[in-house]
């Protein structure tokens, strides 16, 4: 990714989202940087005078804010889209408010299809753009038993879209110059868990630092979907070649085992 281009990041004021900005504006990138809080954002503008930094204050649970932000990817510039934005409601589905699932699905949902729709024309008439889209690794955890803890099926659902989507774009944009990128960490040492009284600290978590690290190294390599902590690629590769076998193994004619005996 070239320097004196525009990058916009959400959820930029802590955690990853946080590094991602402070890793862009160290690299000499513009930025358009989207919090909750207007204090947060201008302490971190404050911080960063050797770039241009905008700030906009917008909730990402709600639709005026997706649209706030969906409005200045349209019209600007934007060379790097960083969906990052995340909320932690870790709760089985009967449990969930209706408020909660709402917010989890306009943030980790809604939010960055719009942002994406909104950026990808202006990338793809520039002949060049990266998207990146924050996902984690329980986006494969779909199949686990009941013994694994904590169910979360509205959040797990979510981010299982983020991987699937950014799959069938990144196809959608071959040859325009754009890519499209998800990254796909596992328990990270941030406010997350916290945020939803979660104690993780006993749990071995990577760094923000690192997980950043990880997934510019993964853009520069190509991945379509970035996994800073698995080791063996080849897990991954071994996941996306059953999804082709199942998805190419249908046919119009009923399944043997659906039969009446």
């Amino acid at each position: 990714m070239s320097t004196n281009s525009l990058a916009l990041v959400t959820g930029a004021t802590s955690g990853i989202g946080k590094v991602f900005a402070e890793r862009l504006a160290a690299d000499g990138h513009d930025l358009i940087i989207v919090g909750r809080t207007q204090s947060g954002l201008d302490e971190f503008a404050d911080a960063h005078p050797q770039v241009k930094v905008r700030t906009i204050a917008a909730d990402l649970s709600t639709v005026e804010g997706i649209d706030a932000v969906a409005a200045s990817c349209a019209v600007e510039p934007v060379d790097i889209l960083i969906n990052n934005a995340g909320v932690s409601h870790y709760m089985p589905l009967a449990d969930l408010a209706a408020d909660q699932a709402r917010e989890v699905v306009n943030v980790k949902v809604l939010a960055p299809t719009l942002l994406m729709r909104a950026a990808v024309g202006g990338m793809q008439q520039r002949g060049k753009g990266t998207i990146v889209n924050i996902a984690g690794m329980i986006a494969f955890s779909g199949p686990a038993g009941p013994s694994v803890m904590p169910r979360r099926a509205v959040y797990a659902g979510t981010l299982a879209h983020l991987v699937a989507m950014t799959q069938t774009l990144s196809a959608e944009l071959e040859g325009t110059g754009v890519q499209a990128h998800v990254v796909c960490p596992g328990i990270v040492a941030t406010n997350f868990h916290a945020a939803q009284g979660i104690d993780a600290s006993a749990v071995p978590r990577m760094s923000a630092e690192d997980l950043v690290t990880g997934a510019l190294r993964g853009i520069e390599l190509g991945e379509t979907v970035i996994a800073p902590g698995v080791e063996d690629r080849r897990l991954l590769d071994d996941v996306f070649t059953a999804d082709l076998a199942a998805f190419g193994g249908q046919s119009p004619v009923l399944a043997t085992r659906y039969r009446a005996g």
